[in-house]
């Protein structure tokens, strides 16, 4: 049995969308993945789109222009809302790199929506590089990386900061959770 939350909080039959942005390799899937695991094992029901998996499946014909990465987080959205408001916690871990699309899910969401800027340098995010995206655009395989040849707007007011690079992936969730 799941303990009654105080109002205003997420409960386990609120849906919710929790919008991870952030650098290639600053941490949204680790985080998205750890976060959904602790909420299941509270009773909630759980869903990640998870930017990588969703380019694969449900938007696999877009590109990285701007317009195509516009589409990519409109798409996102909307299943997130869906879903949202259906009962089910959303953990979207996309690098969403406009201010603008990721304000207009918030816009589609309503008081369902949470944006958490997981932060760290694209020093470290090169560091880290567990795709590859870093090494390729060096060698200029690659043209259009976020942060480094292509803009990234950082949130100005999100609900959460979270300083991957000075924090553990468990002191990260345990500040999610706080804000939650």
């Amino acid at each position: 049995m799941v303990e009654p939350v105080a109002p205003g909080s997420l409960g386990p039959a609120d849906g919710r969308t929790i919008w991870f942005t952030g650098l290639p390799c600053s941490g949204k899937t680790t985080l998205a993945s750890g976060l959904a695991a602790r909420l299941r094992r509270q009773g909630y029901r759980v869903e990640v789109l998870d930017g990588d998996v969703v380019r694969t499946h449900l938007t696999k014909d877009l590109g990285f222009s701007r317009e195509d990465r516009r589409e990519n987080v409109r798409r996102i959205g909307f299943v997130a809302h869906l879903l949202s408001r259906n009962g089910i916690v959303v953990i979207c871990a996309c690098v969403s790199p406009y201010r603008d699309d990721r304000e207009e899910v918030r816009a589609m969401h309503g008081d369902r929506f949470c944006e958490i800027h997981v932060s760290a340098p694209v020093e470290v995010c090169a560091e880290r590089d567990v795709k590859g995206l870093y090494a390729r655009q060096r060698a200029g395989s690659l043209h259009g990386l976020t942060g480094v040849d292509d803009p990234y707007e950082a949130p100005i007011n999100p609900e959460l900061v979270v300083p991957t690079h000075r924090l553990t992936v468990e002191e990260s969730i345990d500040q999610i959770w706080e804000v939650l």
